[in-house]
């Protein structure tokens, strides 16, 4: 299946990364803690995932003082663009899977 080479090694085929990037298209925008606790993930893990898409491109890492200095998670327009391409992908594979 030529879909499953596309999505295989792809930066979104983690389930972590690909939560964090179907929240972030409906948001825009999310706390670091937010995240931690939508996803039940530990802060080191959620910043190896987050630290991955931030390379890739597709968030930004920001720093804001409200009652105390907290990550803000930003969706680039590379990763809105980027996750809408991998889901598509994902959706090809499921249509593909439904003709057997």
């Amino acid at each position: 299946m030529e879909v499953l080479k596309k999505i295989k090694g792809h930066v979104l085929n983690n389930p972590i990364r690909l939560g964090i990037m179907v929240y972030l298209l409906s948001k825009g925008k999310s706390s670091f803690k937010t995240l931690q606790d939508l996803l039940e993930v530990t802060p080191g893990n959620l910043d190896s995932h987050l630290r991955a898409l931030e390379k890739e491109g597709y968030v930004e890492l920001r720093k804001a003082i409200m009652d105390r200095p907290r990550t803000i998670v930003v969706v680039t327009g590379r990763g809105v663009e980027e996750t809408r391409k991998y889901l598509a992908e994902l959706k090809r594979l499921v249509k593909d899977i439904e003709k057997y």
